[in-house]
């Protein structure tokens, strides 16, 4: 099972069922104004983000978000080795993946589990 958590909240939380789920960031750059003593994460995986530019094109604008998802997916899929990273830790248990964006709807953490989740069909 896939979850998405935003990193800012629940700082030192793993999970609601006694720390069962892996978390791990999915994000390029460290969240702003968080220490690393802060945040408890399992694996910082900067390479499955989306690249500095697709990312400042995109700026969270929903009305992008088709077209950003289709470019950030054929990013995607240069990144087998995290993707399979990622994808093996789900058949272990739960993963959530923790993103810093403050917008929950329409960031790089949903549209990767949509891919994620589709590849496991």
């Amino acid at each position: 099972m896939i979850k998405i958590e935003r990193i800012y909240d629940n700082l030192n939380r793993k999970d609601g069922d006694q720390n069962s789920a892996f978390r791990i960031l999915v994000d390029r750059l460290w969240p702003r104004g968080l220490s690393k003593n802060e945040v408890n994460i399992d694996l910082w995986i900067k390479d499955i983000a989306p690249s500095t530019l697709l990312r400042k094109w995109f700026n969270h604008d929903e009305k992008k978000w088709d077209e950003f998802k289709l470019r950030y997916f054929k990013e995607l899929e240069k990144c087998n080795e995290s993707v399979n990273i990622i994808l093996n830790k789900t058949e272990e248990g739960s993963v959530i993946l923790l993103y810093g964006a403050k917008n929950e709807k329409f960031n790089n953490a949903v549209a990767l589990k949509e891919y994620l989740d589709n590849i496991k069909k």
